[in-house]
């Protein structure tokens, strides 16, 4: 198997040449940005979350909108994620707010206390009601400090909630007169912690329901946290489970958004990646740089044989991240980057950004926010050229 994977996806809202990065629109936008900042960035895609928006503006309004995409008005490719580790979230850090079954989900609003109640089916109903191109099943996951015990029965869940999102994907399908060109794709989730076994277990136990319901999943997810309790890079898992998932499947890390990281996934085979870090570190003041070099950085990687494992450890980082509000940029009148032709690196110095944030101006996290997708996009060119 190689582990560079270059794969063109048809979805009924465009063509995606992975690997792809998916900044997250969670309540149908990205903060601060409006649908051309994302799209100027050289960014495509984007994640809405099913919970959040179930929660406001509720379906009826997405659904009398004609779906999410009118709703924010952006045609481009979307995926949303389940809700589940939202909800699940929520449960964990307050038992007061809700409650797992085998068969359901109960929980209470954050904002109105109002009861809800979510099973696999409903998830995958919410979805299609959002009209998305790629949604990703209702699974269990556990936090990382579970015992193996838990996290296993946590697995066990997953998969059994799986088959009845894929039985319930099929009826949406048939319901809603869809075929191969308007279906959206479907992700099952792979759950089981630190635990080369259990997520071996999890991947298997997919396989075998996408055989008795008689449907392929188009790509399986990488479920939970992709570092451990202490907040290490979970190589080993990480690799092990993209080894595990069918060659012909895209592979998701979901919430992998370090660049390194990203980096490090692409080159075990992973396809696809979302995460909030461009977008928040931006809102916070902290921007991704290129190192000097005039090509983009990650090309100075050396892949001798494509079999190889990438070595991040031994090689001097490609970037280096800015903290815009530091005291040393007050008088700088440099461009934040001077080989990026985003927005802020074409039309405002250091200094004037720094400015913004000392004032408190949106503007400045707007900005800020632009540029890092900018990197990320020019990221994910260069790793779809090698």
């Amino acid at each position: 198997m190689s582990n560079f994977r270059h794969k063109k996806i048809v979805t009924k809202s465009g063509v995606l040449k992975t690997p792809f990065f998916m900044p997250d629109a969670t309540r149908a936008l990205v903060k601060f940005l409006n649908n051309d900042d994302v799209k100027k960035s050289g960014i495509v895609p984007m994640v809405v979350n099913t919970y959040h928006l179930f929660l406001q503006p509720g379906m009826e309004t997405i659904k009398k909108a004609g779906g999410v995409h009118k709703f924010m008005n952006y045609h481009k490719p979307l995926l949303s994620d389940s809700g589940g580790y939202q909800v699940f979230s929520l449960i964990h850090k307050n038992p007061n707010m809700g409650k797992i079954t085998d068969n359901e989900v109960i929980f209470r609003s954050p904002t109105s206390g109002e009861k809800h109640i979510i099973t696999p089916e409903k998830s995958i109903q919410i979805q299609f009601d959002l009209g998305v191109d790629m949604i990703v099943c209702f699974d269990d996951p556990p936090p990382n400090n579970y015992s193996k015990e838990k996290i296993s029965k946590a697995v066990e869940r997953t998969i059994r909630w799986a088959k009845r999102c894929l039985i319930e994907y099929n009826k949406q399908i048939k319901k809603r007169k869809l075929d191969d060109k308007t279906r959206p794709f479907i992700f099952s989730v792979v759950q089981g912690g630190e635990y080369v076994d259990l997520r071996k277990r999890c991947i298997d136990g997919l396989i075998e329901v996408s055989n008795e319901v008689g449907r392929d999943w188009d790509g399986y997810g990488f479920g939970a946290r992709h570092v451990d309790s202490e907040g290490k890079f979970m190589e080993k898992i990480l690799r092990a489970t993209a080894s595990f998932i069918p060659e012909k499947s895209l592979r998701f890390a979901l919430g992998v958004g370090n660049p390194e990281d990203i980096v490090r996934c692409y080159q075990m085979g992973w396809d696809m990646f979302d995460c909030v870090i461009p977008t928040r570190e931006g809102r916070h003041g902290r921007l991704f740089i290129r190192n000097k070099q005039s090509k983009f950085p990650i090309s100075n990687f050396q892949f001798p044989n494509k079999s190889k494992n990438l070595n991040l450890k031994s090689k001097k980082s490609f970037y280096e991240t800015v903290s815009i509000r530091n005291n040393k940029f007050k008088n700088d009148f440099k461009p934040v980057d001077k080989n990026c032709d985003c927005e802020l690196c074409k039309n405002h110095t250091r200094a004037y950004l720094n400015h913004l944030f000392r004032i408190g101006d949106p503007l400045g996290m707007r900005l800020a926010a632009i540029h890092n997708l900018k990197f990320y996009a020019k990221l994910m060119k260069e790793l779809q050229e090698m």
